[in-house]
């Protein structure tokens, strides 16, 4: 009897155990759903669908690279794209932060110049998703001197 219940009760430690870390990993899911849909946008862009990716951007979309220039709305950042992806661009993304509707990104990326040689940039983007779509991007872009 009591090796009985010394089973059951092992058993039932195991399965809250088992639980509890089912449960975290699904509120961290939840928690990561903008970082998600990032991820998934950014697909698109490495395989050089862009069409598909501008469909994950709000209509009046807004980007701004510091020090640089700001693109007001899809069409702006499809011209863009035309102009500076001359190949789908080479990237990783290191890390990202969500918090409520923002997601801040660093990584590394590369893109094909006139001279069909790659530049290379670090950068961190701070994106502002509207209703599950990439609203605004504030993207600070360093280009990496070798």
């Amino acid at each position: 009897m009591k090796k009985a219940f010394t089973s059951i009760l092992l058993f039932m430690t195991v399965l809250t155990i088992y639980s509890q870390n089912e449960n975290q990993k699904l509120k961290k899911s939840m928690k990561m759903k903008n970082t998600t849909t990032l991820i998934n946008a950014n697909e698109h862009v490495k395989k050089g669908d862009y069409e598909a990716y501008l469909s994950y951007l709000t209509e009046d979309t807004k980007w701004v690279f510091i020090g640089e220039r700001t693109l007001l709305g899809k069409e702006a950042v499809r011209q863009y794209i035309k102009e500076f992806y001359l190949a789908p661009p080479i990237f990783d993304m290191e890390q990202a932060i969500e918090e409520g509707d923002f997601v801040t990104a660093t990584g590394n990326i590369s893109l094909k110049n006139k001279n069909g040689e790659y530049d290379h940039y670090t950068y961190c983007d701070i994106w502002r998703f509207d209703n599950g779509k990439l609203a605004e991007l504030k993207a600070f872009v360093i280009e990496k001197k070798e």
